[in-house]
């Protein structure tokens, strides 16, 4: 069972107006200490406190939360950099030159402000929380976020993998109207930024918010690590301060990742500008039984499909009272991102379903699945078959996919082959799990019986991914994220 300390909440609002009859469990009433298993949609029901140590204490008094020193201990760090927060003036963000190909007089007679030359001296340190999965991080930076003053208008939360998304997008756009790429003459947009597109981005980003809250703090692709420097560096000295949560030490970060030596001075810039705290507790609350919830069928019979069927019929049926239906299931719905447009088999407005094939089989990116999984707040995905080695392009795709749900609180049904933590498994691996799998999944709560060996997955990175994976279907599958889950 994955580390969790398994949060419920006493009443999370249900975001459906019907039951889902046999597919989801009643909610468990008991309290809990801070875990990852809270999502950030049930921040709404908390308590109002004005500060972070507040909440808590709310919560604990309440009997929401169980009392923990180690975690109260977390809170005190949010609490003083919160206090931090209250007195500190970011400097204003000079305006960007328009990204549209200037004039000649506009080059002539244009000059942007200079660019500050380090962080302001007044800023306060940011905070970077790492841990195991379920030691609090998502929690806790809600609980942050949520206590910040109605009156800090520029501030954003968001997960890091969404945000490097957006990063790259206006980055594009940058080069584009710089005429770095796409034929645009090579002339230079903004005197100031020296053709460089990462200084008008980090420009446009301090604009937008001085206080930004990382979730999952994560390299894994050599495109971010290549201008994470520059972004960070960029943010720091227009005077954005942030919280971050990752599941690892700065020094871990991109591990063995391509051109790493040049993503270190991006690690020194955390040390330097981040109190860096560590939230293992010592106590290893992944052991602590969690219900799972009717969501995941297995294997694919016709009673299944019976069985998944009526789920989906209870989610997109109309209320037996309402005269017809003003949200029925349509085929081939289109959805529109990047530019591009993806059909939905069938959906209504807020459920989707897919085959297996249809979702995974296509070339679709992280993108097109964070866009299903925040446009969809429940997702049905049937006929998963078992993956071997030579469908590694296929398996990536559904660990993205996965991972988007996850992200988005998603609420996630699923008929398989085979149970669905063990559809990555394979026969190749002959039972053997390396040193390093088996590390890996005792690190994130997995017994290798539940998930079995496979050898589809070699690289570091990429057995994080897997077991990470595996031990986020565990979760999705428990009562407390199917009850609250979903919009």
């Amino acid at each position: 069972m994955m580390r969790s300390t398994g949060i419920f909440l006493r009443t999370l609002e249900r975001r459906r107006t019907q039951p889902v009859r046999v597919c989801i469990a009643r909610q468990s009433t008991a309290a809990a200490t801070v875990s990852e298993s809270l999502p950030h949609a049930a921040s709404a029901t908390l308590p109002t406190a004005n500060s972070p140590l507040q909440q808590y204490d709310s919560l604990v008094s309440s009997g929401t939360l169980r009392p923990d020193p180690h975690q109260r201990r977390i809170i005190q760090h949010l609490h003083s950099f919160h206090t931090q927060l209250l007195t500190y003036s970011p400097p204003p963000v000079p305006p960007s030159a328009p990204l549209s190909r200037p004039t000649l007089f506009s080059r002539l007679f244009s000059r942007e402000p200079p660019e500050p030359g380090s962080a302001p001296p007044n800023a306060p340190k940011g905070l970077y929380l790492y841990g195991d999965v379920g030691t609090g991080k998502t929690m806790l930076m809600d609980l942050f976020f949520d206590t910040l003053p109605s009156s800090f208008t520029r501030k954003r939360r968001v997960h890091f993998h969404a945000f490097m998304i957006d990063v790259h997008k206006r980055v594009h756009a940058a080069k584009l109207a710089m005429g770095l790429i796409g034929g645009g003459g090579g002339t230079s947009v903004g005197g100031g930024d020296g053709g460089d597109p990462i200084a008008p981005v980090a420009r446009d980003l301090a604009s937008e918010a001085h206080i930004l809250c990382f979730d999952e703090f994560q390299v894994t692709d050599i495109a971010d690590a290549m201008i994470l420097r520059r972004l960070l560096e960029g943010l720091l000295r227009h005077g954005v301060v942030s919280v971050i949560t990752s599941n690892r030490h700065p020094d871990k970060l991109y591990k063995n990742g391509i051109q790493r030596s040049s993503f270190i001075p991006a690690i020194d810039l955390l040390k330097t500008h981040f109190k860096v705290i560590d939230l293992d507790s010592g106590t290893d609350y992944r052991r602590i039984p969690r219900a799972l919830s009717h969501v995941y069928y297995h294997p694919l019979t016709p009673e299944n499909e019976a069985e998944i069927n009526e789920c989906f019929d209870s989610l997109t049926s109309p209320p037996s009272s309402s005269d017809g239906n003003p949200d029925p299931v349509i085929t081939n719905r289109p959805l529109f991102t990047f530019g591009r447009t993806i059909h939905i088999p069938l959906s209504t407005s807020r459920v989707a379903r897919f085959t297996f094939a249809e979702l995974c089989d296509r070339p679709l990116s992280a993108a097109d699945y964070l866009a299903i999984t925040n446009t969809f707040g429940t997702v049905f995905v049937t006929d998963v078959k078992k993956m071997s080695v030579s469908r590694k392009d296929v398996a990536r795709r559904f660990i993205t996919f996965i991972d988007a749900c996850y992200e988005s609180k998603t609420k996630l049904f699923i008929s398989s082959e085979v149970p669905i933590y063990q559809v990555f498994s394979d026969d190749t691996a002959n039972g053997e799990i390396s040193d390093h799998m088996r590390s890996t999944m005792d690190d994130l709560g997995l017994p290798p019986e539940v998930v079995g060996a496979s050898s589809m997955f070699t690289g570091e990175e990429e057995i994080f991914a897997f077991a990470r994976a595996c031990s986020r279907l565990v979760q999705m599958g428990s009562r407390e994220w199917v009850e609250s889950a979903g919009r």
